[in-house]
């Protein structure tokens, strides 16, 4: 059995990641792969070498290519909710709340415009695991929404419920859109045109008083 060379050495001690790290690494990798290649087309053997690790590095960390699938579509749904909250928190005028989440749906279409297309083209929808993370984030965004129409107006929790849902998938559509047509109309005034749209039909309701 041969040495290691001082230079085999340095280059295997690089090539440990902390797990945080090498996970990021094979998420991205993923993401590529799925957004490239869809997710039937898609092997773990690409992945892993657009990755630059082995396979079984890969499998330590995700068991099957399905685990890895969930995993890509839980960091980027937890992207989307966290930057909606972030942006009706950021405010207490309405108007600029409203204005607040439309840029953040446009700007994870700019930012995250693979990701989108994971969350919103796969074919992948219709599998049980990956529905249910797909119906949890339009969920847990509309929450967000719904608990400021609810406070603000007195709706009953349903009505909000209502309300919110069609604002989410208002901004979602719209910014699906956008992305698909290549952003031929400028972010800021696609947003603010959606924005403006949107405030002129909840900004009719009564605030409670």
């Amino acid at each position: 059995m041969g040495v290691m060379s001082t230079v085999d050495v340095k280059n295997e001690s690089r090539s440990r990641l902390p797990r945080d790290e090498r996970r990021a690494q094979l998420l991205s990798a993923a993401l590529e792969s799925f957004t490239t290649s869809g997710y039937h087309a898609a092997s773990m053997d690409e992945i892993a070498e657009r990755a630059n690790v082995s396979k079984p590095v890969l499998y330590k960390h995700f068991p099957s290519k399905l685990d890895l699938y969930l995993a890509v579509l839980d960091l980027h749904i937890d992207s989307l909710v966290f930057s909606i909250q972030k942006a009706i928190a950021s405010t207490r005028e309405n108007k600029n709340r409203v204005k607040a989440t439309i840029d953040a749906y446009f700007g994870f279409m700019e930012g995250e415009g693979e990701a989108f297309r994971l969350l919103f083209e796969s074919d992948m929808s219709v599998e049980p695991h990956v529905r249910e993370r797909l119906e949890r984030m339009t969920y847990d965004c509309a929450v967000a929404v719904s608990a400021v129409i609810s406070v603000d107006t007195g709706l009953p929790k349903d009505e909000a419920m209502i309300l919110a849902i069609g604002l989410i998938g208002c901004a979602q559509i719209s910014a699906r859109h956008w992305l698909e047509k290549g952003g031929k109309i400028d972010r800021s005034q696609a947003s603010a045109l959606v924005t403006s749209l949107m405030w002129r039909g909840i900004s009719g309701f009564p605030l409670n008083k």
